[in-house]
């Protein structure tokens, strides 16, 4: 399989968790973002993604898949072991929300289209990482008040620790004061000492900038 990624997209950092957690390997090809106007408005990406984004997906008999949460529902019914989700329900739905929340409620409105189209409006950079912090803050309270008191989101880790880590990445990014959060914070801090998630991290990618 191969995924397209860039080493800071919040979308493909959870795919690369997904595989890592399941111990899937996969060849890596990079889709800059920033390059040349983006190398993901190319012709040649656009054959791949139609909509012009990353990640995707493409199988060994060359079927693309797009959209992360698509990526990593394909992967976990086709690899169920190690399961990204418990077997009970409720369990299964209380990680399907916390992971709503971040693909649908937060990680949409500081998307880079999003914000480039606040700053093709005249908005100065201000207005942007205040819009930004304030959309982070209000489904980080919300999440924050979901997850449990110990160890991961829900004990074990599994599909909402897979979206809040990339979210926690993007947050410290565009610097989001974080102390308002212990338990997002408590769940930061385990996921960074384990090794699927240090491998799909965006300092360890092979497109991450030196």
């Amino acid at each position: 399989m191969d995924l397209f990624t860039y080493y800071r997209s919040t979308s493909s950092y959870r795919v690369r968790i997904a595989l890592a957690l399941k111990g899937l390997q996969v060849d890596a090809v990079a889709v800059n973002l920033i390059r040349d106007g983006g190398e993901h408005h190319k012709p040649d990406y656009l054959a791949i993604n139609p909509q012009g984004r990353v990640p995707a997906l493409r199988l060994e008999a060359g079927q693309v898949i797009i959209q992360s949460p698509a990526i990593i529902e394909y992967l976990e019914e086709r690899f169920p072991t190690p399961a990204l989700l418990p077997q009970g329900l409720l369990e299964r739905a209380q990680h399907r929300q916390v992971a709503a929340l971040i693909a649908c409620d937060i990680h949409p409105l500081h998307n880079v289209a999003v914000l480039n189209r606040l700053r093709g409006l005249g908005h100065p950079e201000d207005d942007v990482s205040a819009w930004i912090g304030h959309w982070i803050n209000q489904g980080f309270a919300a999440v924050e008040a979901l997850i449990g008191d110990e160890g991961f989101c829900f004990a074990d880790v599994g599909l909402a620790d897979v979206y809040l880590l990339p979210q926690l990445y993007a947050a410290r990014r565009f610097n989001v004061d974080l102390r308002a959060f212990p338990r997002i914070c408590r769940v930061e801090a385990l996921a960074l000492q384990h090794p699927a998630f240090q491998l799909a991290h965006p300092d360890a990618q092979f497109d991450k900038p030196e």
